[in-house]
């Protein structure tokens, strides 16, 4: 007899899987954060690079140089200058990441700028950057004088063809790097019609030469472990040898400090009664500054001098000090 009477019916119930019962639900692996899409003048912004206009404060060298700082014509001269070359500098970054947008999407950090990413048509980046070529020297000529122009002009044409050509010649790049720097550094002046002295000429191109080569360096010794993408930062930086670099960096430091010391100790003494030589006092400031550059240069870890400069503290306390001995020499003058 069975254990079921015959008129029973059976029914059939489908049990789950104990690890399906007795479980949780897995909840869905989660996703990668996606970038939030740029507006096109958004992406057009990030592309010009807000985070190098620092570097086109160097137009304020010159007239603080010659202490002609005081005037508001001359400050509000130099505001015009300062956005006409911030305007040339931006056209080349948008001109660069056009032309190498193809390469950037290949790269694990380039893929994300703007134009590679496909949040600014090349065609857009190539109009915008032509655009802006031409307005900076033809608005130079207009509010500034000609030969502001003609210095933007070849501010202009050399970074192209840095871009297209120079940035693949050994030795050369590091000079249209430099000289873009000095220009910065030269133009103010020029739009005030200050004259050069040679030793600004000097001391402005070598220093330059020195935060370019230290940059260089330190690329060159993080790459040193990793042969394989060694070049992938920078087409030329396979081809430099870090004791060639450093060679380079250690003598434009030294030219650098040369032209400075000459610059002080021009004129001996102390300047219409001031109680203190601050010219020549301001030497051991400027020295103590490439003296502690050079150690983060020797480290390897230059690669970023707009960070070296605002995060050491030490730097930043000896930068406070030589501006201050430097602006009591000139105010002496």
């Amino acid at each position: 007899m069975s254990e079921r009477s015959a008129g029973t019916t059976t029914t059939t119930t489908t049990v789950a899987p104990a690890a399906v019962i007795g479980q949780p639900r897995r909840a869905a692996p989660p996703r990668a954060p996606r970038r939030r899409p740029l507006s096109l003048p958004a992406g057009l912004l990030r592309t010009a690079r807000p985070r190098q206009w620092v570097k086109n404060v160097l137009v304020l060298a010159a007239p603080a140089a010659a202490g002609e700082l005081g005037s508001y014509r001359s400050l509000a001269q130099l505001a015009v200058v300062f956005v006409l070359f911030t305007a040339a500098a931006s056209a080349v970054y948008l001109i660069n990441d056009a032309r190498d947008a193809d390469a950037d999407r290949a790269h694990p950090v380039k893929c994300h700028r703007p134009v590679a990413a496909g949040q600014v048509p090349v065609p857009v980046a190539y109009a915008a950057g032509g655009l802006l070529a031409v307005l900076a020297p033809v608005t130079a000529a207009l509010l500034c004088n000609p030969m502001t122009a003609a210095l933007l002009t070849a501010y202009v044409l050399m970074q192209f063809a840095y871009c297209v050509r120079l940035k693949h010649v050994l030795v050369v790049d590091l000079v249209v790097v430099t000289t873009g720097f000095l220009m910065r550094a030269m133009i103010g002046g020029v739009a005030l019609h200050i004259p050069l002295s040679r030793w600004f000429l000097i001391t402005a191109g070598f220093g330059a030469l020195f935060m370019v080569a230290a940059k260089r360096y330190s690329e060159a010794v993080q790459m040193a472990g990793r042969p394989g993408k060694r070049g992938a930062t920078r087409a030329l930086l396979g081809e430099y040898t870090t004791g060639y670099l450093r060679f380079v960096w250690q003598l434009a430091a030294g030219v650098a400090v040369l032209g400075y010391c000459l610059w002080a100790l021009e004129s001996g003494g102390t300047a219409n009664g001031s109680l203190l030589p601050w010219r020549q006092l301001s030497m051991v400031a400027f020295i103590l500054s490439v003296l502690r550059y050079a150690v983060f240069a020797d480290r390897g870890t230059a690669g970023a001098p707009e960070d070296v400069v605002l995060r050491d503290r030490g730097l930043a306390v000896i930068g406070l000090v030589w501006v201050a001995m430097y602006g009591l020499a000139v105010a002496d003058l």
